[in-house]
């Protein structure tokens, strides 16, 4: 004899979650909602205040969600599809524990998924420094980050970068295919939106030649992309482009200054930096683009991308001073 259930059937679909944060009065943001599908897992710890609180509309807490996944990775054909909406007033912290591992598929066709939708109301910040994606060798992987700017408000700063696989195991590039799109879009009145920033990376198994990916790699094992915007992150985005502009070009220096200068404890920091990036084979770049500043970087081992980021980001102190040193994990 079958009894029918007194509660009402679920409608969430495998690997859908949500988070919400809102902001009760007079001050007091709150995880409204956090919710998630196997093979999604969220972990949300205990909110923390930030640790600059003269800071003007600082909120009283800042909350942070771990995204992990059961298994440690996204296995073959599974799809993930999150979404993200910050009241105005609040923050969020988006971590994740270890970097997100894309395990072997048994046919190209079969390609694992990873979307986000994220919402930001005015005077809301975002802060995303996951760890790098890591695809092993035989994979297909296509994942997409889609952020909605209210009246073009909101801060935001975000990191996407993928490694080239598992290179104690001889991986180099050995996939099928991997994609990952960055969209910031600017929510008008009415409904209408406006396209500010699309960011795509591509890399396929042969691309349009021939030659393997490893082969075009030119011995980078690293790519990434740092997307910085808002009133929150002016200082942090002021400070990768004047280090781009400070770094040394060839003509850029004055022959004719022979008075020796004694360096300033930032010039010395600088000069001790692009030691470290050179040492490391780290590239990078900053440009600012319709209002943001789109940073790219390529190094040699994962290493280097991640004592240089944790370097420019802990010199500059913004992101510490908003959301507390927790927000650097993947960085340590």
């Amino acid at each position: 004899m079958s009894y029918a259930s007194p509660f009402a059937a679920s409608t969430s679909k495998p690997g859908q979650g949500s988070i919400s944060v809102a902001l009760l009065p007079p001050n007091t943001p709150v995880l409204r909602d956090v919710s998630y599908q196997y093979p999604l897992k969220l972990v949300a710890p205990d909110a923390l205040p930030p640790p600059d609180h003269e800071e003007e509309h600082a909120p009283s807490l800042v909350h942070t969600v771990f995204l992990l996944t059961y298994g440690g990775g996204i296995v073959a054909g599974d799809a993930i599809d999150l979404t993200v909406r910050l009241d105005s007033g609040t923050r969020l912290v988006l971590l994740t524990q270890g970097s997100t591992k894309i395990f072997k598929t048994p046919d190209p066709s079969v390609v694992s998924r990873q979307h986000m939708n994220v919402h930001l109301a005015p005077k809301s910040a975002l802060v995303y420094l996951p760890d790098p994606v890591q695809p092993f060798a035989q994979t297909a992987f296509s994942q997409s980050q889609i952020y909605h700017l209210e009246d073009g408000e909101g801060s935001l700063c975000a990191c996407d970068w993928v490694t080239s696989g598992r290179s104690a195991r001889g991986e180099n590039w050995d996939i099928f295919d991997y994609k990952s799109r960055n969209e910031i879009w600017r929510m008008e009145a009415k409904g209408k939106k406006r396209l500010l920033l699309r960011d795509n990376l591509i890399l396929d198994k042969h691309g349009q030649t021939n030659m393997a990916l490893s082969q075009r790699m030119d011995g980078y094992s690293v790519f990434g992309t740092l997307i910085i915007r808002g009133p929150l992150y002016a200082s942090l985005a002021q400070f990768f482009l004047d280090e781009f502009e400070a770094m040394p070009r060839i003509g850029g220096r004055n022959w004719g200054d022979t008075v020796e200068v004694e360096p300033t404890p930032r010039e010395q920091w600088r000069k001790a930096r692009e030691k470290r990036e050179t040492n490391d084979g780290l590239l990078w770049s900053a440009a600012n683009v319709r209002g943001f500043v789109l940073v790219k970087f390529a190094s040699k081992e994962v290493e280097g991308s991640r004592n240089w980021l944790r370097d420019m980001v802990r010199e500059e102190g913004s992101i510490e001073s908003a959301f507390g040193k927790g927000a650097l994990l993947c960085l340590k």
